[in-house]
């Protein structure tokens, strides 16, 4: 399932790295499904074991985050050594980039 497939990838992105929506939908197996991974997140039950504050748009900006909004969001992201450029994701830097099969 889609949605199992999302979390379980999104629980291996690394403390200090964020993925993007599009990204994650990819590596999920289903590229054109951004928005999918959205609500997804959205509907994640629990950001301590499923790290959604670590997906991010495609040009790093900051979007929804259900768990005490976008502040809340970029303070766990600064907490973990993500790199900024004024409220967006320096993708450059902190963008995972894992090793494809």
């Amino acid at each position: 399932m889609f949605r199992e497939r999302v979390y379980i990838i999104a629980k291996t992105i690394p403390r200090g790295k964020v993925v993007t929506y599009g990204q994650l939908a990819a590596l999920a197996g289903s590229p054109k499904a951004a928005r999918a991974v959205g609500a997804t997140m959205r509907d994640n039950i629990d950001p301590s074991v499923i790290p959604c504050h670590r997906v991010v748009a495609t040009n790093g900006a900051l979007t929804g985050y259900a768990f005490g909004g976008v502040d809340a969001k970029k303070a766990l992201l600064e907490k973990e050594g993500v790199a900024f450029r004024g409220n967006k994701v320096n993708l450059s830097i902190s963008q995972w980039k894992p090793l494809l099969p």
